[in-house]
């Protein structure tokens, strides 16, 4: 144990199905989303408050609260230009604050060429 308030890196636990949800996806989103954890456990603030405080974030990546009413609530990390996000929540606990990752959804690289016709 430590003396005060701990601080990055912040310790990182997966519900099973994110986990499963994670490793199920393809390698180079996996990837992407190993890169998201690593911003996030070196994130001085992992709940990105304030204005502009994502601006750091590599391109494609944001985050927002999940919902803006639950301001201490789960956020959404937002990655590959918003076809994935990571939802998560921080425990800031003095002894062992810890962030919880609840879902990870990828939309996926299918995409039509071209919008379908009107009748």
């Amino acid at each position: 144990m430590t003396d005060g308030f701990m601080g990055p890196p912040w310790q990182m636990d997966w519900r099973l199905d994110a986990l499963a949800a994670r490793d199920a996806l393809p390698d180079h989103i996996r990837e992407i989303v190993d890169a998201v954890r690593a911003e996030l456990v070196t994130a001085k603030d992992p709940y990105f408050r304030g204005i502009e405080t994502d601006a750091d974030l590599p391109e494609g990546m944001t985050v927002e609260p999940a919902l803006s009413s639950q301001p201490k609530g789960a956020r959404m990390f937002f990655f590959d230009q918003g076809k994935g996000w990571l939802v998560y929540t921080f425990v800031p606990r003095v002894e062992d604050p810890q962030i919880v990752v609840e879902q990870v959804f990828w939309l996926g690289d299918e995409s039509p060429e071209a919008p379908p016709a009107e009748p």
